[in-house]
């Protein structure tokens, strides 16, 4: 019987990305060690579906990280966001167009992808909001290429740009509407070709570095959260813009542990921002199950005090006063507090109190 070697080796690669699940600092309880297993299992779906099925610069598409169907959370989504990506090569020329809709918040940004070999995800270009010109019908249209378009709305690409990846992020999903967005080759199309072995052999090692590369990626950024349990401080932004943050976000995370019993009280000032939120999420990075619990809060829902500043409570109950965001039966996580496009950047006071 002959073995088929690409399938083992993918095997093989794959079982490297649960390291993560082992390391001594991970939590080694049946619960989070069950999401770790479930992290990766999404990882994995995320990663197949973006290095195989979408990964041809010549037939780009557009996939959606959160789509409710594939329930992949990466690196400290936003549960208010929808995160669109397409494969994309400095060589070619795009058109993105579609329907501006009217969610808040919608931004485009080229980069080079290095999350299977270095963890970064690095920016060769950014559009957004107001620099995205719509006409009378509420349509958009944006150029994105190498050589800047003679007029219109122009996304730069480097030679070596492998993605765009775009951002569309809500305040209230009840009431605003999406944009819908649709990418295409400018250039001439060439004929569609069979699958070719050994460039899907190169496909499947993509696929179980991105894997291996995000899991790790983030398993060090929990690490270092740890080294402030309960805080919430500036760790620097130029390491979050290398990993495909948003320029116009201000990041501030965290690490959180509790006791039964405890809370987690969190005071801020809140700047003139054009969006912000704050989400909780577990120990690998993925944001709690924001559609059946009360996990994350944004400019939209939170209650602010009457001097106009922010308390957020974290606890296992309700303690009555204040935004309160459960634990979702958790002892311990990350957390993520974004403003976007501020005036000024306030670092919240944090306590942890007994209930």
């Amino acid at each position: 019987m002959t073995v088929n070697k690409a399938w083992n080796d993918f095997c093989d690669d794959l079982r490297e990305a649960g390291q993560s699940l082992m390391d001594p600092d991970a939590p080694q309880d049946a619960m989070n060690q069950a999401e770790g297993v479930r992290y990766l299992i999404r990882l994995l779906r995320y990663a197949s579906l973006n290095s195989i099925e979408n990964s041809d610069p010549l037939y780009p598409a557009i996939t959606n990280a959160l789509d409710p169907h594939l329930k992949c959370k990466i690196g400290a989504d936003n549960p208010d966001n929808i995160y669109m990506r397409a494969a994309v090569s400095g060589k070619h020329r795009y058109r993105i167009s579609g329907t501006r809709g009217t969610v808040p918040l919608l931004t485009f940004g080229s980069k080079i992808n290095g999350f299977g070999t270095d963890g970064t995800l690095r920016s060769t270009g950014e559009i957004g909001n107001d620099e995205i010109p719509v006409d009378e019908d509420g349509r958009f249209s944006i150029i994105a290429s190498v050589d800047k378009p003679a007029e219109g709305a122009w996304l730069p690409l480097a030679e070596d740009t492998t993605n765009i990846v775009g951002r569309q992020s809500f305040q209230d999903r009840s009431t605003e509407t999406a944009a819908q967005v649709h990418i295409e080759l400018i250039d001439e199309i060439p004929a569609p070709q069979p699958l070719d072995p050994e460039i899907f052999a190169r496909q499947l090692k993509t696929t179980t570095n991105l894997v291996k590369g995000t899991a790790a990626t983030f398993l060090h950024w929990t690490k270092w959260f740890m080294e402030k349990p309960n805080e919430l401080p500036d760790w620097g932004q130029e390491v979050f813009a290398k990993t495909g943050g948003d320029p116009a976000i201000f990041y501030i995370h965290g690490y959180w542990k509790l006791a039964p019993g405890e809370a987690w009280v969190i005071d801020t000032e809140v700047p003139d921002c054009e969006y912000w939120n704050f989400v909780l999420q577990n120990w690998w990075m993925e944001s709690l199950d924001h559609d059946r619990m009360n996990i994350y809060i944004n400019n939209h829902t939170a209650t602010l005090n009457d001097d106009g500043t922010l308390t957020i409570v974290v606890s296992a109950e309700d303690p009555g006063y204040g935004n309160w965001l459960s634990t979702a039966g958790h002892a311990e996580g990350t957390a993520l507090l974004r403003w976007v496009k501020a005036d000024h950047h306030p670092l919240p006071t944090c306590k942890v109190i007994t209930l």
